[in-house]
């Protein structure tokens, strides 16, 4: 396992809320739409456990919005969810393991405000997103930031500064 350097920015990935979970397995999403019921042909990146699906796999498609307050860039968006509703805790890295990491290649990180503003964003890759979370955490009105998919601009985690105390996360892949 090779290990990238890690943000000097302590940081935290934030689970997708647990609220949202049984909502979405009892059948309806943040749209009040219902849930598709798939079978995972393979590597379909579940939000929930920040993992791609294994061939076969039971899955949901679901719409989520990872925010809270209204305005112009609130957005909902299809996520991939586990059907066996099998809990994870986050990760204590950014997701970049395994012959086909969660994250990939390359992905988006966007910067927002407390009041959900977009305040900056970078196209990053396993060996830029320590400087890049540095960067963007460095910025004093930044208050999280989402990774997205760099192809199709899906949601795929939450990150946060941690706590002050301990050192910060590695990013290993």
């Amino acid at each position: 396992m090779q290990t990238i350097s890690a943000p000097a920015t302590p940081i935290r990935i934030v689970p997708l809320p647990f609220a949202y979970l049984e909502r979405a397995r009892a059948g309806v999403d943040d749209l009040g739409q219902p849930v598709e019921r798939h079978v995972a042909q393979g590597g379909e990146p579940l939000r929930d456990l920040l993992r791609r699906a294994e061939p076969g796999e039971a899955i949901l498609l679901a719409s989520y919005c990872p925010f809270t307050q209204a305005g112009p860039f609130r957005e909902y968006g299809p996520v991939f969810l586990s059907a066996a509703g099998q809990g994870a805790a986050p990760p204590g890295a950014l997701p970049f393991e395994g012959e086909t990491p969660y994250l990939g290649a390359s992905f988006v990180l966007r910067a927002y405000s407390a009041s959900e503003r977009i305040v900056d964003a970078r196209v990053s890759s396993p060996d830029a997103a320590a400087g890049d979370l540095d960067a963007l955490f460095a910025r004093a009105d930044t208050d999280f930031v989402l990774a997205r998919f760099t192809a199709y601009g899906c949601y795929a985690l939450r990150i946060e500064r941690a706590a002050p105390a301990g050192a910060g996360m590695a990013l290993r892949r």
